[in-house]
């Protein structure tokens, strides 16, 4: 096991979610999986950790978006990418707030709720910036928001299953807050 502080440790693991993120952002076309990023942070980090987890794999996202994927750089892309960035913070703040809230033992119930909670906090905040920059009809097309529910819950059991493993070969895991 590598013996790490609890800092460290932290910052292992958000640079370690976030270049999970930025490959998924790469294969996907820039489809970040925010919602499943914050319900693993909400049941494996500190919420502190889990918004520095967030912002930094928003600012990946907006790098390989403008970098590598040649972004338009318009009033409206970068409005969308300001609107991405702040429904990214909401989704890690709704999902542990949701945790607190209901007291789950078992590790699939926390991490559902999470992610329920994080994928609706998430699609929230994108309708609110959709009625400013526009692209409702497209945001909240009920079969888009059926595939990406879908899409990032599977990219949650895939990230889950990526932090087992990590933990089973001797990654110190991240350190979490103190529940009452």
């Amino acid at each position: 096991m590598i013996a790490l502080r609890p800092g460290g440790a932290s910052a292992l693991w958000i640079s370690l979610l976030t270049a999970a993120s930025t490959a998924t952002t790469l294969a996907l076309g820039c489809a970040t999986p925010f919602p499943a990023l914050a319900a693993l942070a909400a049941v494996h980090m500190r919420r502190r950790d889990g918004i520095a987890l967030m912002l930094l794999a928003w600012a990946a996202s907006q790098f390989v978006g403008f970098f590598l994927l040649d972004y338009p750089r318009d009033g409206s892309t970068l409005g969308w990418g300001v609107g991405l960035g702040t429904a990214a913070v909401g989704s890690a703040l709704a999902s542990h707030a949701a945790l607190r809230a209901l007291d789950y033992r078992s590790i699939a119930a926390r991490l559902g709720l999470a992610y329920a909670a994080g994928f609706t906090a998430f699609k929230g905040i994108i309708l609110a910036w959709a009625t400013v920059l526009g692209g409702l009809h497209s945001v909240m097309a009920p079969d888009l928001l059926a595939e990406q529910f879908v899409r990032n819950g599977a990219i949650l059991i895939g990230l889950y299953a990526l932090y087992r493993a990590l933990l089973a070969v001797g990654v110190p895991a991240p350190p979490r807050a103190v529940t009452a």
